[in-house]
């Protein structure tokens, strides 16, 4: 394919992330903000991190959003702003005016609905969410949502944008909460935390339990790949036993709840269930994105 023209509207970690993985695949990139310096910061740190992934990365601009005029060729735009619902919505409405006909438009928004940030306007036949999972330029995953008024076959085209780009795209055929990822993500997160508030194991014994039981096997195959060769027989037996033993709280587990009512969010407050100082926790990142990229490696 000829290079493709990206762009990415916000200048936090995630555009600058998002803006990595295109142009490290050889698309060109252009970076829009608010500010012209927020813009510029982002483009370089963008390109560091297209650097890290290895190979040439294809040119990323850096803009002003208002009153910008390059949207002319672009392939796909992606919003990428602070996670606020009127925020990303007054944004859909000026992309909407401004945004030739026919290029799509999604965002990376991890809560928000496209339907609710697209409804009402004009082109939202051509708006999707894209959200993609942190750290975005090495995690592979990005989700295709579709809206209730999306189109199928201009959602087909951005799953194929893509994969031509070395993502691993997933159309998620339905808007709903969590799209399709984070649903699973928190289903386990549900039950681990009500494991920890019944004592049964401490947050360091979930992480082993999952990273070198079915975690494990997961970066090799999916779950229901796994349970193809396991057994589907044992699956249902399984079922039987512990389905009804399972976690189906509709509130936060204690444990996190006092975690968020202590203010103990993680690395980010300098601690969370454990505290962190900064070398630690800086330690603990650059590990994190080594470990991150062996296994990108392997995966391909």
């Amino acid at each position: 394919m000829n290079m493709a023209r990206i762009i990415v509207v916000g200048t936090g970690i995630m555009g600058c992330g998002i803006a990595a993985g295109f142009a490290a695949a050889g698309a060109g990139v252009a970076l829009l903000g608010r500010r012209p310096e927020a813009a510029e910061r982002a483009r370089v740190q963008a390109l560091e991190l297209a650097g890290s992934l290895g190979g040439a990365a294809g040119p990323v601009e850096a803009a002003v959003l208002d009153g910008w005029q390059g949207w002319d060729g672009a392939d796909l735009v992606i919003e990428s702003v602070s996670e606020d619902l009127a925020v990303k919505q007054a944004l859909f409405a000026q992309l909407d005016a401004l945004v030739p006909a026919g290029v799509p438009i999604g965002s990376n928004s991890s809560g928000y609905p496209i339907s609710r940030i697209a409804g009402g306007l004009a082109t939202r036949a051509r708006m999707f969410g894209t959200h993609y999972f942190m750290p975005a330029h090495l995690v592979p995953l990005v989700e295709v949502v579709m809206g209730a008024d999306s189109d199928a076959a201009l959602a087909a085209r951005v799953v194929e944008l893509f994969a031509a780009h070395g993502k691993k795209p997933v159309l998620v055929r339905k808007d709903i909460p969590g799209f399709l990822a984070n649903r699973i993500q928190h289903a386990l997160m549900r039950e681990a935390l009500a494991l920890i508030d019944e004592g049964v194991a401490t947050f360091d014994d979930v992480d082993l339990a999952v990273r070198y039981s079915f975690g494990f096997r997961y970066a090799a195959i999916g779950p229901m790949l796994q349970k193809e060769i396991s057994g589907w027989d044992s699956v249902y037996q399984a079922a039987q036993e512990i389905y009804p033993s399972l976690s189906n709280t509709a509130v936060a587990p204690e444990c996190l709840a006092a975690l968020y009512r202590a203010g103990r969010y993680g690395i980010k407050a300098g601690g969370g269930y454990r505290d962190w100082t900064p070398e630690q926790a800086r330690e603990l990142k650059e590990g994190y994105e080594r470990r991150l990229q062996a296994a990108f490696k392997i995966l391909g």
